[in-house]
């Protein structure tokens, strides 16, 4: 299940051949992702559910958790028959399917080795250019801009539309969340 910082790959003896199933990504219900993670275990279906370690102080304790490194996700292995199943579990809000399983075995696996270096890196949102974004906290909390590279930096351009300009902010991905 977890090899003490974060969720493995589980794999079991595959119900169909490696031929027949395919990687999906599976959009969880809320806060089920661990809960669903369990039930492809217990049903050998092949899945990963990257964890990353968070420590919270409570009552001058220090406790770590393991929480999932993308709330609401789980990818998971298998074929047309245990689709339905999977839905059945009432987990799954939507299953979402791959068109490069190459791409996304390779990118799950960079994810696994990051994890194993160091297993209290965060995720953020892809912030690609020309994409809109709010800062979600910070000293610009509710200002909306739209990513843009200068210099080769990422910066948030801050626009007024009316005079064809536009403010340049530096910002740390972890203060942005996507519109």
């Amino acid at each position: 299940m977890h090899n003490g910082k974060q969720m493995a790959v589980e794999r079991a003896a595959p119900a169909a051949p490696a031929a027949e199933r395919v990687w999906r990504v599976l959009h969880a219900r809320p806060r089920t992702e661990k809960k669903l993670a369990e039930y492809c275990r217990l049903r050998h279906i092949e899945h990963y559910l990257p964890l990353r370690a968070e420590t919270k102080v409570y009552q001058r304790r220090k406790v770590t958790v393991l929480k999932p490194l993308f709330p609401g996700y789980l990818f998971a292995a298998f074929d047309a028959e245990r689709r339905a199943d999977v839905l059945k579990t009432n987990l799954v809000a939507q299953i979402l399917e791959t068109k490069n399983q190459q791409q996304l075995l390779c990118e799950l696996d960079q994810v696994r080795r990051a994890l194993s270096v160091n297993p209290t890196l965060g995720a953020c949102p892809l912030l690609e250019p020309g994409r809109r974004v709010r800062f979600s906290r910070g000293p610009f909390e509710g200002l909306e801009g739209t990513v843009a590279t200068v210099r080769g930096r990422t910066r948030v351009l801050l626009h007024v539309e009316m005079i064809g300009q536009a403010l340049v902010v530096e910002a740390d991905a972890a203060l942005l969340e996507t519109m």
